[in-house]
C-alpha cells in the first residue's frame, strides 16, 4: 500500500463535502500539473491519503482512500488528464498544520514541506505514521 496526500481548497472542495460523497466518493478532478497527474497515474485502490485543507487552514483534516485507478478526468475533453476516485475514511481528530509538520525535524524531507504546491504528493511510510500520531489517529 501507498499513501498520498490530497490538497484542496476548503472553499471548492472541503473535508465536509468529502465526507457527504460516502462509499461513492468523488473523482480528484481538476488537477492540471503533469507530476500530481503522474502520482495519480500510479495509485492503486485501497491506497490512504491525507485531506488537506490548503489555503487559510494549511492542515491535515482527515484521512481518504482511492476507490478507483487513474481514469479520463470528466471535467475536460484533453486525453493528458486523469484522475482517482477516493473516498472519506476517518477525520483527523487532531488537525495537523503545515506549521507543525514544518516545525517537527523528522519531517523536513517531507514532499509538503518541500514542494508545498502541489495538489497530489507521496507521503512516506515513515511520514505517514508521525503524521497520523500527531493527529490522534492509530496508523
Amino acid at each position: 500500500m501507498a499513501y498520498w496526500l490530497f490538497k484542496s481548497e476548503p472553499d471548492a472542495w472541503s473535508w465536509d463535502k468529502q465526507v457527504a460523497k460516502g462509499d461513492i466518493g468523488e473523482e480528484w478532478d481538476g488537477v492540471r500539473n503533469y507530476q500530481a497527474r503522474n502520482f495519480m497515474r500510479q495509485m492503486a485502490i485501497g491506497d490512504l491519503g491525507f485531506f488537506y485543507h490548503s489555503q487559510k487552514d494549511k492542515a491535515v483534516v482527515g484521512i481518504v482512500q482511492v476507490i478507483a485507478t487513474a481514469h479520463p478526468d470528466s471535467t475536460t475533453d484533453d486525453v493528458r488528464w486523469e484522475c482517482v476516485d477516493i473516498k472519506a475514511v476517518k477525520a483527523v481528530p487532531k488537525p495537523v498544520t503545515l506549521q507543525m509538520v514544518k516545525d517537527d525535524p523528522r519531517l523536513a524531507e517531507m514532499f509538503l514541506v518541500r514542494n508545498s504546491r502541489l495538489s497530489v504528493q507521496p507521503v512516506r511510510d515513515d511520514e505517514w505514521a508521525m503524521i497520523c500520531e500527531m493527529g490522534g489517529v492509530a496508523p
